[in-house]
């Protein structure tokens, strides 16, 4: 299958496990919006859900669709969210925010019953760190952050769109950390949570419950 397939089938195989009355995080990415667009096809149908958004361009792609979507502050308790990642490791730790909405994707993931995680697989690594590591920062700190970061062993980048700086749904920078191998992925999630002016981190530790990876042989499953 081409990378492309491999994704449609991991968001095909995730969408089963959605039931109706159920509170649902949509993730964000390339891979998710192949997840929201089959939600949307089967509210057609008529499943009857609630949906959180992580990001406002997954929010209108599942306004569009007709899915039902409410902010965090209308839920308590989301019963299952899926969402894709850019890298994902045998202990089914994560680096997500290439698309810049890791902070929002966090909050849903830790108020989420269960999270599942879709993706191809090329996504499948050994060790995290081929992906830059995304930190969300307040922009009064991104400069003096640079040398603190690479202090931890990384080149550090403000990411840019367009030639221009890139802020996030909440108007934060994102300094993007070019680690190649992160060999204790705990401690450094713990190092930059301490930062003064970090936001959040693309460290995904323990949020994901299922991985669902697309491949030529099928869909295979990871499971907590």
């Amino acid at each position: 299958m081409t990378e492309d397939e491999q994704k449609a089938a991991a968001a095909a195989a995730a969408v089963e496990y959605i039931k109706d009355g159920m509170v649902v995080g949509l993730g964000t990415g390339s891979t998710a919006s192949k997840m929201v667009d089959l939600v949307g096809e089967r509210v057609k149908e008529g499943l009857d859900i609630i949906a959180v958004p992580t990001s406002e361009a997954t929010k209108q792609q599942a306004e569009a669709l007709g899915i039902n979507v409410v902010g965090f502050d209308d839920v308590q308790v989301i019963d299952l969210t899926i969402d894709g990642t850019d890298e994902v490791d045998p202990q089914m730790r994560l680096i997500k925010g290439g698309g810049g909405a890791h902070l929002r994707e966090k909050i849903v993931a830790s108020l989420s019953d269960q999270m599942i995680v879709i993706a191809e697989s090329k996504k499948m690594v050994e060790h995290l760190g081929a992906f830059k590591l995304p930190v969300e920062v307040i922009p009064f700190s991104a400069h003096a952050l640079l040398p603190k970061l690479e202090a931890l062993g990384c080149t550090p980048t403000i990411r840019e769109k367009d030639g221009q700086p890139f802020y996030t749904d909440e108007n934060n920078l994102v300094i993007d950390c070019a680690f190649e191998k992160i060999d204790d992925p705990e401690e450094l999630a713990q190092t930059l949570s301490l930062m003064p002016g970090v936001v959040e981190h693309g460290l995904f530790i323990d949020n994901a419950d299922i991985v669902l990876i697309g491949t030529d042989d099928g869909i295979k499953k990871f499971e907590r």
